[in-house]
C-alpha cells in the first residue's frame, strides 16, 4: 500500500480547502468502497481527509414538503427515516437492497454516489483496463460482461470502450426522484469557496472519450447534501432490483420508478434505470411514450422497448449480456403493473 497522510477536519470548508490544494488527496467517508480500493492497489492517494465530521447526518424535512439529507447521513438511517419510507419509498428500498446491514451502518449518503465500478476487471490491477488507464483495452469487451453496459457506451455515444456500470442503488432511486447533490468546492482559480447544485441525473457521466471519470465533479468538490423536491408521485413508488442472489450482489438489472393513474391512463411517470449504463439512467423516452398511454402491460412493454432502441449489448466466449434487454422489459413492466394495480395480461412480462 502507498503511504498516505491523514487528516480529520472539523468543517466541511476545511475538507475542501485540505483536498484541493493536494492534487492527490481524497475525501474519506465510509470507507466501504475506498478502502477496499486500497488494499487492491486500484487507488493510491497521497493523503485521505475523513469527513466524518464536516458533513452533516441530519434528515431534514421542509416546509414545502421536500427533504434534505445530510452528506454523512448513514444509508442505514436514511433508509428508516419515517418520513423517507412515507413519502420516498422507493428510495428506501433502494438502500436496503444496495447492500448488508454492516455496509449500511457504515456507508454514507455522499459516499454511496461517489462509489466506483464493481467491474471485476477495474477492480484487478494485473488486467488491462481502460478507466484505469486510457492507453490500455478494455478486458470486459472480450471477458466477462454479464454485468456491464449495454446503453451509453457504444458507437452510438461516441464508440468509447469502457463498458463498466455504476453500482449505487441509491443513486438510481434519486435519479427518479428528480433529486439534486449540493455541492461545496475550491473557488475560481483557487481563490474562496463556491457552492452550487447539481441534478443527480447529471453528476454521473457517460464514458464519452474519458472513462476514467465517473461524475462531473472537480477535484476538491464535496457533496454536502441531497435536496428532495416535494413529490406527490413519489408516495408511489417503488425499486426493483434482479440480481443473481437475494444478498449482497449488485444489479444485472433495476428499475426505480413513481406512478400516477387516473382512470386507467399514466397521467404521470418517474423512471430509472441501474445496472445498464456507466451512469444511473433516466428512461425518459419510457417516461414519454407511458404519459397519457393506458396502464396496460402492453404500455408498459412497449415503453421500455422504446427506451431499449440504442441498445447495444456485448457478446463475449465468456458470456454477454444481451439477456439484459429483456430484463428491463420484464423488469418494468412488472414493477409498473404493481404500482398501477393493473391486471396482469396473458403474456408473460
Amino acid at each position: 500500500m502507498k503511504p498516505f497522510t491523514y487528516t480529520r477536519p472539523d468543517d466541511a470548508g476545511a475538507a475542501v480547502a485540505a483536498v484541493g490544494a493536494d492534487p492527490g488527496a481524497t475525501f474519506l467517508a465510509g470507507g466501504t468502497n475506498l478502502l477496499d480500493h486500497l488494499k487492491l492497489g486500484v487507488a493510491g492517494p497521497s493523503a485521505l481527509v475523513d469527513v466524518a465530521r464536516a458533513t452533516s447526518t441530519d434528515i431534514v424535512e421542509r416546509d414545502d414538503g421536500g427533504l434534505v439529507i445530510g452528506a454523512g447521513a448513514l444509508n442505514a438511517d436514511v433508509a428508516a427515516h419515517p418520513v423517507v419510507r412515507r413519502d420516498h419509498p422507493v428510495l428506501a428500498q433502494a438502500l436496503l437492497d444496495g447492500a448488508s446491514g454492516q455496509l449500511r451502518n457504515m456507508a454514507t449518503t455522499g459516499g454511496n454516489l461517489l462509489q466506483r465500478t464493481r467491474c471485476a476487471y477495474f477492480a484487478d490491477p494485473t488486467t488491462p483496463c481502460t478507466k484505469r488507464d486510457l492507453t490500455q483495452p478494455c478486458s470486459a469487451r472480450g471477458g466477462w460482461a454479464r454485468y456491464h453496459a449495454i446503453l451509453g457506451a457504444g458507437s452510438s455515444t461516441g464508440g468509447a470502450s469502457c463498458i463498466a456500470t455504476h453500482p449505487s442503488d441509491m443513486a438510481v432511486a434519486l435519479v427518479a426522484l428528480d433529486a439534486t447533490v449540493q455541492v461545496l468546492g475550491p473557488g475560481h482559480e483557487g481563490v474562496g469557496q463556491s457552492t452550487r447544485s447539481v441534478p443527480v441525473a447529471e453528476l454521473h457521466r457517460l464514458p464519452g472519450d474519458d472513462p476514467t471519470r465517473d461524475t462531473v465533479l472537480r477535484h476538491g468538490d464535496l457533496i454536502t447534501a441531497v435536496e428532495l423536491p416535494p413529490s406527490p408521485i413519489a408516495r408511489n413508488s417503488a425499486y426493483r432490483k434482479v440480481r443473481d442472489r437475494a444478498s449482497y450482489a449488485f444489479a444485472l438489472v433495476s428499475v426505480a420508478a413513481a406512478l400516477e393513474v387516473r382512470d386507467g391512463v399514466v397521467a404521470d411517470v418517474r423512471l430509472a434505470l441501474g445496472g445498464v449504463a456507466h451512469k444511473p439512467w433516466r428512461a425518459t423516452r419510457a417516461e414519454a411514450a407511458l404519459r397519457g398511454a393506458p396502464a396496460t402491460d402492453e404500455s408498459f412493454r412497449a415503453a421500455a422497448r422504446a427506451e431499449l432502441v440504442d441498445a447495444e449489448p456485448v457478446e463475449t466466449p465468456l458470456g454477454g449480456n444481451a439477456f439484459k434487454l429483456d430484463l428491463v422489459v420484464g423488469a418494468v413492466t412488472d414493477t409498473l403493473r404493481r404500482l398501477g394495480k393493473a391486471r396482469p395480461t396473458k403474456e408473460t412480462a
